[in-house]
C-alpha cells in the first residue's frame, strides 16, 4: 500500500513538472521592452510604420515597460503619453491625453502561405487610459505561426492611428 501511494505521488508529481515545463516552453518571452517614442516629426500624419499611420498630431511619452511572450500575451504599462508641448498641438491639448482608451497593436513580419513576405497587425480591445495618459494592458494576442521583427504601438481607442510605438530616441 506504502509502495503505491509512493507511486502515485511521483505520479502526480511527475505529471505536474512536465505540464509546468510545458506550459514554460509555449509561454518564451517574444520581446521585453522599457521605451517608447511618441508620433513625431516626419511620422505625424505620414510615413505609416507596417501600414499604421501616426496621429496627426505629436505625442510624448513619459514611460513604458512591456512583454510579448510566443503564446500571445501582451503586457503593457504606460505612463504619459499625452499631446507633446509643442507650437503644432493647440495649447488646450498640451501635457493631456483625450482618449478614454488606448488600444495595443502587435506588427509581426510573417510568411502569406505562398511564399510571400506578410505584415500581420493584430489590435486589442480598448483598455481604460487616464487623461494623463496613464495606461495599463493586459490581453492576448493570437500571433500567427511565425513571427518575425514585432513591434508594438499604443494607439488611439477610437481611430487606428498610432501614438506611441516601441524604440528609443537619443536625448
Amino acid at each position: 500500500m506504502k509502495a503505491m501511494r509512493r507511486s502515485v505521488f511521483v505520479g502526480l508529481t511527475m505529471t505536474l513538472l512536465l505540464s509546468v515545463a510545458a506550459s514554460q516552453a509555449a509561454n518564451k518571452s517574444i520581446m521585453k521592452f522599457s521605451t517608447m517614442v511618441g508620433v513625431d516629426g516626419i511620422f505625424v500624419g505620414t510615413n505609416p510604420i507596417r501600414g499604421v499611420l501616426g496621429d496627426e498630431l505629436p505625442w510624448e511619452v513619459g514611460s513604458a515597460m512591456g512583454s510579448l511572450s510566443s503564446n500571445g500575451h501582451l503586457t503593457l504599462k504606460v505612463k504619459g503619453i499625452v499631446f507633446a508641448d509643442y507650437p503644432s498641438v493647440p495649447v488646450e491639448l498640451r501635457g493631456i491625453n483625450d482618449e478614454a482608451e488606448f488600444r495595443a497593436l502587435v506588427s509581426c513580419l510573417s510568411d502569406d502561405g505562398s511564399g510571400n513576405l506578410a505584415v500581420i497587425n493584430l489590435t486589442t480591445a480598448g483598455f481604460p487610459a487616464t487623461r494623463s495618459g496613464d495606461c495599463t494592458i493586459d490581453t492576448f494576442v493570437s500571433l500567427p505561426e511565425v513571427c518575425v521583427a514585432p513591434i508594438v504601438f499604443v494607439m488611439s481607442g477610437s481611430e487606428d492611428l498610432w501614438f506611441s510605438v516601441t524604440g528609443s530616441e537619443s536625448e
